[in-house]
């Protein structure tokens, strides 16, 4: 289980990784930990935001 601050880290990298170049970046979590679960939360508005933005 992660602190607060854990989570919100883990939110923030995952929302750089979607913002960043890299197709498809590994998150750096396990799959049982909360802190994948907040990753991919960051990640994934991020990377549509990204996408749909490229798209126009």
């Amino acid at each position: 289980m992660g602190t607060r601050e854990e989570i919100a880290e883990a939110i923030l990298k995952g929302r750089t990784a979607g913002e960043g170049d890299q197709e498809s970046p590994p998150c750096p979590y396990p799959r049982d930990s909360i802190l994948r679960t907040a990753w991919v939360k960051g990640f994934a508005p991020a990377r549509r935001a990204r996408e749909s933005s490229a798209a126009e």
